[in-house]
């Protein structure tokens, strides 16, 4: 048998009788028991298992005003449902249909009067042992589920840096600051937000926009970085980038890398159907892509890159509307704006 510290044990015991109390404080001391408390009133019983947090009860059956189904049934929401509390019954009476009530009821066992000295005590110590038994494993599930939730925290962070990298070596080719993923995410999630989007799927297009031009990686530089304009030919090499992207980030089960591959294979789909790779046009875009596509433009117009020089956000502003219906969404266009005037989007990005 484990070796438990019987005199940290807890027990509370209610019996109406004066002498079945005294019988009982007196039996538990002499085992070696120390934490007792006992009441002749039942009334006391709820009070006093609030105050004491005992391990066992030991309850009478038959008491005046209150008996021992009704103290159960007021220890009943305090007893967890998880949990292992031994509640004792103490009768003389040899109804079966008494004890079956009792134990649908919740109790674990039966002590019999008058009292059996080594019987009452060998059947809290097992019943008590069973308690610190099972407390003991849940202390220990416990541990181990922490344990599995830092595990699966830090595998979470580090898959999330993973994207963030990845997210960064795209703006490593063509964005002196590395910051415009970042930038495109807050704003994407802001648009999100102010369309009525759900928590949740804010939070994964904040994750999953940054990555929308994860296929430029693909694109060389000579046509990346090229001042001035695109021939037909360099600018069919740049549309490829929708497609690279989408290929690497296609076959996961995660659904914050599906959207991203969405949003890389669509974001340069067009209200009217005139954008690539697929001519799709108004609603047939997926939600997010027309989200991210507002998100992207605004934020590479408002910003140098090494072939061209930052748009003040005015002229900007014109663009966006001269584009609403055309190239964007006129909802997501107006979402912009909404949120340009109530001065929470400034060049630099979404203030928080």
């Amino acid at each position: 048998m484990a070796d438990f510290s019987w005199p940290e044990a807890r027990i509370l015991a209610v019996d109406d009788q004066v002498q079945n109390v005294n019988i009982i404080d007196r039996l538990l001391r002499r085992a070696g028991f120390e934490q007792i408390v006992t009441t002749t009133d039942p009334r006391q019983a709820l009070s006093l298992f609030e105050q004491h947090q005992p391990d066992l009860v030991l309850l009478d059956l038959h008491m005046p005003d209150v008996d021992g189904f009704a103290v159960l049934d007021q220890l009943a929401p305090l007893v967890p449902a998880d949990g292992y509390l031994p509640i004792v019954f103490i009768t003389a009476d040899a109804d079966a249909h008494l004890k079956k009530r009792a134990l649908s009821m919740g109790a674990k066992d039966f002590v019999n009067k008058p009292f059996d000295a080594i019987e009452i005590v060998l059947r809290i110590r097992n019943l008590l042992e069973a308690r610190y038994l099972y407390l003991a494993l849940q202390a220990q599930n416990d541990m181990l589920e922490g344990r599995v939730r830092e595990r699966t925290e830090e595998l979470e962070q580090a898959q999330l840096e993973i994207l963030h990298r990845l997210s960064r070596a795209a703006d490593f080719r063509d964005d002196d600051t590395m910051q415009h993923t970042e930038r495109v995410g807050r704003l994407s999630a802001a648009l999100a937000r102010e369309l009525g989007m759900d928590v949740e799927e804010v939070e994964l297009l904040r994750l999953a926009a940054p990555l929308h031009d994860l296929g430029k990686i693909a694109v060389p530089d000579s046509i990346l970085l090229k001042g001035g304009g695109l021939s037909d030919d360099e600018f069919s090499v740049v549309k490829t980038h929708t497609a690279i992207g989408a290929r690497l980030l296609s076959g996961s089960t995660h659904p914050l890398l599906q959207m991203a591959e969405e949003i890389a294979r669509t974001h340069h789909e067009q209200w009217d159907g005139t954008g690539y790779l697929h001519g799709l046009n108004g609603e047939s875009i997926p939600l997010v892509s027309r989200i991210v596509a507002v998100a992207d433009v605004f934020d590479a117009l408002t910003h140098a890159r090494i072939y061209k020089k930052s748009w003040p956000l005015p002229e900007v502003l014109d663009e966006m509307q001269r584009q609403k219906g055309r190239q964007f969404d006129p909802s997501v266009v107006d979402a912009l704006l909404t949120i340009v005037e109530r001065g929470e989007l400034t060049v630099e990005g979404i203030d928080s």
